[in-house]
């Protein structure tokens, strides 16, 4: 029987919404699946993994260390955790892409990337080239590290109430990589990878301050907030807003792409959602042919013209 460990991505006190949807990927492999919170203080993210459906136990390692995710600081202690597991599953965010290469390397076995569905204990199927086609590949013999695609797997419910157990580990952490500060945008809108809406918008817009017209649609709605590749290359967003292969891959239930043309590249990142509805004054744009619903017209006209209807 597979004996999985998932590494909790958490901040501020919060656990991630990644890893529920990870877990959902744990239970397809089948076995006893429990949880490792590594922070300064884990006890309150650990009551929130508890809680989470199909865990058995939450570990909690609780060192000054790892006050910052730092993949050097974090990689060793996890590999001394790893001991005894089949699988070392993380969340295919900039988290957990981050960390499992290191301990893919220092458990010397290959690392799977972006599982999007499970068929045995070790064979998976994952995306390539850039998401136009799918690969079933088997993990060699060995414990098996890999990051999960989230827009692949719905998230569990809560209702679990598994035991936690604060453990230490001796692993020496290195100090060559120190923290020197975060730099992160601040935003009470829902996080992109996790919100079941989201409004991007592209190029189109023109500028910075014209993307108040997708903020204020998005905060009518109760949506995240992306954009296409060309509108951040433009400077109009910082890049943590990009979404598509690139970017961040996503799954909401609803998708608008106001202003994006669909390039492939846009597309890969989008194709998990389960309505997309695009506003475009081209009626050839190449993203009418994935829209469930698509509306030709000027997006300062339309966009606004929606928003007083709702």
């Amino acid at each position: 029987m597979s004996k999985i460990l998932v590494i909790a991505e958490h901040s501020d006190g919060k656990l991630n919404a990644s890893v529920s949807k990870t877990l959902a990927a744990a239970q397809k492999i089948g076995g006893d699946i429990d949880v490792a919170v590594l922070a300064t203080d884990g006890a309150a993210v650990a009551a929130q993994a508890a809680k989470l459906s199909g865990v058995a136990k939450v570990l909690v390692v609780n060192n000054a260390a790892n006050a910052y995710p730092i993949a050097s600081v974090l990689a060793p202690q996890i590999v001394e955790l790893a001991k005894g597991y089949s699988h070392i599953l993380f969340p295919g965010t900039t988290y957990g892409k981050d960390l499992a290469p290191r301990v893919a390397a220092k458990l010397n076995v290959q690392q799977v990337s972006d599982i999007m569905a499970v068929h045995s204990a070790s064979q998976f199927d994952r995306p390539i080239y850039a998401g136009n086609a799918i690969t079933t590949v088997e993990a060699a013999a060995g414990t098996v590290v890999a990051t999960v695609r989230l827009a692949s797997f719905t998230a569990v419910a809560e209702g679990g109430s598994a035991a936690v157990e604060t453990v230490s580990v001796s692993a020496a952490l290195p100090s060559h990589t120190r923290f020197v500060k975060i730099e992160a945008q601040k935003s009470a809108r829902p996080d992109l990878q996790s919100a079941s809406r989201v409004v991007s918008g592209g190029r189109a817009l023109g500028s910075s301050e014209n993307f108040k017209v997708i903020y204020d649609f998005a905060d009518k709605i109760g949506a995240g907030v992306g954009a296409s590749r060309a509108a951040v290359d433009s400077g109009y967003v910082p890049n943590d807003m990009q979404v598509g292969q690139t970017g961040k891959i996503i799954a909401p239930e609803l998708y608008f792409a106001i202003g994006i043309s669909g390039a492939i590249q846009h597309l890969a990142g989008i194709k998990d959602a389960r309505t997309i509805v695009a506003i475009n004054k081209d009626p050839e744009a190449p993203i009418f042919e994935v829209a469930d619903i698509g509306l030709v017209g000027d997006l300062f006209a339309v966009v606004p013209e929606l928003q007083g209807k709702l």
